[in-house]
C-alpha cells in the first residue's frame, strides 16, 4: 500500500464530519498531532443539527448500522463507544408498508424474522429468507476484508482470492435478479434491494455485491443514539479533543500552500491564519476538494452523481401508532420509479418514502407531548433533473402530505406546528455536487479502485476521505474512509493495531 512519504508528524484535517473525525482519531492513535478545521460551528458535516422551536432535528443520515466500526474509531485513542454514546438497537429495524395494505416488520433476529416472513408471505419464503441471510453474511465477510476496508493502489489490487469468492457468490451479477433467486414475493424483494438506491443505482442495474448494504441493516442491525444521530459526531469530536486533537470550529479553509513539487506545507483559512502541516486530509465534497487543489483528475467519462432527496422535517402535535422508528412506505410502482429518478429526471409519480420517527425511541428530541417526523422522498439530482425547486417545492410538499394521509397518517397536515423543507437546491448551496448529499453513484466505473482515489496525483501529501472517495456512501463506509485516509499517512500497521475492546454485535 502506498503511503505519504516524508514527515507526517503534523496533520491538518479539513472538515469535522464523520470521516474527518474518524481520520483524526486514527491519526491521534498513531501518534500524530492533529488539527481539525471545520467551517460550521458544530461537528458533523452532513450529520448536522437543526434546533427549531424546541425540536432537535438531525439534518443528515437517520440510519446507523455497524456500530463495531464506530467502536473501532473510539478504540484508536483508547476510548470506548459505551463511554461516549447511549446506543439503542431498534426492534424492528424497519417497518415496510405496501399499497395493498400489508405490512412487514424487518427484524435482525433470524428466528423472529423467519416467523414474520412466514406470517407475511408463507413458509416457503421464510426458507428462502434463511438462505438469503446466509448469502448476505458470506457476501459481507468476503467484501469487508478485501474490498470495503481496504486501500487500492490500482485495479490490480482487486486480484485477491476474495475476488474469486465474490464471483462465485454472484457479486458481479445484478442485484434484483440475485435477490429473486432466494425470495419470489415482490414485496420482500423490495425490502432486501431498495438499499441500492443509497449507492445511487437502481436494484435492476446495481451489482449484486451491493446487497452488502442490506446485510448491514437487515442482518447486523439498526441502532439509534440517545440525542439523535448528531450525537455520534459530538461523541467523536469529544473523544478527539480528549485525545489531544485541536478542533477549530468556524474556520473555513481558503487555500493550500504548496511547494513547486506539489507538497502542501500549510493551510490558509478564510481569516488569513496560516497553519503549517506535514500532511492534509480533505473531506470536502469532490468539487470543493478539486477547487482547493486547483485541478480535477482526468477521467475517461464524467462523474455520475447519485439521486438526491427531498426532505420534510415536521414537528407535530400527534403521531400515528402504525409508524415504527423507521417506516418504509412503498408506492405501487417500482421499476418506473427508478427510471424517473435516474433516467428521466422527474419526480416520482408514485412515491416510495422513508418516514423516520426518532421520538419513538428518544422523546427528548421534541417538546413534551410533541413528535418529530422526518420524511425523505428520493428525487433527481440537479444534473439529471434541473428542477426549479423554488417554484416546485411548495406543491411537491403538499402532494407528499396528501399521499401520507392516504397511507394512514390522517390529519398529518393539521398536526404540523413547525417544519423545515430541504431540496436539492439547498444541498447544492451547501456545496454538494449536483445537489445531492449522496455524492458519486456507485456504478461499476465508480466503485473500488475505479472510484475517486484517496491519494491525489500531483499532491503527494494530500489524502481524501468522505463519501466521494473509497469505500463510498453511508455512515459505516465514511467512518472507514477516515481510517483508510489515516492509514495512507501513518501506515496500515499503525492504524489497524487499534481494535475495539469488545464488539456490540
Amino acid at each position: 500500500m502506498k503511503t505519504v512519504q516524508g514527515p507526517t508528524d503534523q496533520v491538518v484535517v479539513v472538515g469535522a464530519g464523520l470521516s474527518g473525525l474518524s481520520a483524526a482519531l486514527h491519526l491521534l492513535g498513531a501518534g500524530r498531532r492533529v488539527t481539525v478545521l471545520e467551517r460550521a460551528g458544530v461537528p458533523g458535516g452532513r450529520a448536522g443539527l437543526l434546533e427549531l422551536d424546541g425540536y432537535r432535528i438531525d439534518t443528515g443520515p437517520t440510519v446507523l448500522t455497524m456500530p463495531d466500526i464506530l467502536e473501532e474509531a473510539f478504540a484508536a485513542t483508547g476510548g470506548s463507544l459505551a463511554d461516549r454514546l447511549d446506543l439503542r438497537p431498534l426492534h424492528p429495524a424497519y417497518r415496510a408498508q405496501f399499497v395493498d395494505g400489508s405490512a412487514l416488520d424487518v427484524h435482525t433476529d433470524p428466528a423472529v424474522m423467519e416467523s414474520e416472513i412466514s406470517r407475511f408471505a408463507g413458509g416457503r419464503e421464510a426458507l428462502g429468507y434463511r438462505r438469503l441471510r446466509a448469502w448476505l453474511s458470506e457476501l459481507y465477510r468476503v467484501q469487508m476484508r478485501s474490498f470495503i476496508d481496504s486501500n487500492f493502489d490500482s485495479p490490480l489490487s482487486l486480484l485477491t482470492p476474495d475476488l474469486a469468492r465474490l464471483a462465485v457468490l454472484g457479486g458481479f451479477g445484478r442485484l434484483q435478479p440475485r435477490i429473486a433467486r432466494f425470495i419470489q414475493d415482490e414485496r420482500l424483494q423490495r425490502v432486501f434491494s431498495f438499499q441500492s438506491l443509497y449507492a445511487g443505482v437502481p436494484p435492476a442495474r446495481a451489482l449484486a455485491a451491493y446487497a452488502v448494504i442490506a446485510y448491514m441493516d437487515t442482518v447486523a442491525g439498526v441502532y439509534f443514539p440517545r440525542g439523535g444521530m448528531h450525537a455520534v459526531a459530538e461523541a467523536l469530536a469529544a473523544e478527539a479533543a480528549h485525545a489531544g486533537g485541536d478542533i477549530r470550529y468556524g474556520t473555513e479553509v481558503a487555500a493550500l500552500e504548496r511547494t513547486d513539487g506539489g507538497r502542501v506545507t500549510a493551510v490558509r483559512t478564510a481569516h488569513g491564519e496560516r497553519i503549517g502541516c506535514d500532511a492534509v486530509v480533505l473531506t470536502l465534497d469532490l468539487p470543493g476538494v478539486y477547487a482547493l487543489l486547483g485541478r480535477a483528475p482526468r477521467r475517461p467519462v464524467p462523474l455520475r452523481w447519485s439521486p438526491s432527496a427531498f426532505v420534510l422535517h415536521a414537528g407535530t402535535r400527534r403521531t400515528w401508532p402504525h409508524l415504527a422508528h423507521h417506516t418504509l412506505s412503498f408506492g405501487g410502482a417500482w421499476g418506473r420509479t427508478f427510471a424517473e429518478l435516474t433516467r428521466f429526471g422527474r419526480l416520482m409519480s408514485d412515491p416510495s418514502v422513508l418516514v423516520t420517527r426518532p421520538t419513538a425511541t428518544d422523546p427528548s428530541l421534541a417538546p413534551e407531548g410533541r413528535h418529530l417526523h422526518y420524511v425523505l422522498a428520493p428525487c433527481p439530482n440537479l444534473e439529471t433533473g434541473p428542477i426549479d425547486w423554488d417554484r416546485t417545492a411548495p406543491g411537491y410538499q403538499e402532494r407528499l402530505m396528501e399521499e401520507l394521509e392516504k397511507r394512514g397518517m390522517e390529519g398529518f397536515r393539521a398536526s404540523v406546528e413547525t417544519q423545515r423543507v430541504v431540496t436539492p437546491a439547498d444541498w447544492a448551496a451547501e456545496g454538494h455536487a449536483a445537489g445531492t448529499p449522496f455524492s458519486a453513484a456507485h456504478t461499476f466505473a465508480q466503485t473500488g479502485p475505479f472510484r475517486s482515489r484517496n491519494l491525489v496525483h500531483g499532491a503527494e501529501n494530500v489524502v481524501l476521505a468522505g463519501c466521494g472517495t473509497v469505500p463510498g456512501v453511508g455512515v459505516p463506509t465514511v467512518l472507514i474512509s477516515g481510517k483508510l485516509a489515516a492509514a495512507r499517512i501513518a501506515g496500515d500497521r499503525a492504524v489497524s493495531r487499534h481494535r475495539p475492546r469488545r464488539s456490540l454485535l
